[in-house]
């Protein structure tokens, strides 16, 4: 599986409440009805959870600010995401999504890369 993480920040003025309520509400649903012309398997939206449980966990390791939330898009492979988004549907839902960003995404501050699945373990 191929997987586009992108870890989201939110524009300055928007609460981090605000910020979520957009995404989930405005955002997923705009991107739901652009699955097919992204030929994507699948689609999360991570929020970040907040409280003192939360704020520990984030400064134990001395990392760096929060992100607000976490978006992860599937794929098959690199091929169906190449395929999919260099088509013209592809390159219209990709305008519109990114049109859309705008309205809540800090994207200068908000790293989107690609993975691949390398390793799985699943529990009880």
């Amino acid at each position: 599986m191929l997987t586009l993480v992108f870890c989201l920040r939110r524009k300055e003025g928007l609460s981090r409440e605000e910020f979520q309520r957009y995404w989930r509400e405005s955002h997923g649903p705009l991107m739901k009805s652009n699955m097919k012309a992204f030929d994507a398997r699948k689609y999360q939206q991570w929020h970040t959870s907040t409280g003192p449980a939360a704020d520990q966990i984030n400064k134990s390791r001395g990392g760096p600010q929060d992100y607000d939330g976490v978006a992860v898009v599937w794929w098959d492979d690199l091929e169906h995401f190449i395929t999919a988004t260099g088509t013209d549907d592809g390159r219209a839902a990709g305008r519109e999504m990114y049109k859309d960003e705008l309205n809540f995404i800090d994207l200068e501050n908000s790293p989107i890369f690609m993975t691949e699945t390398a390793f799985e373990a699943e529990g009880v």
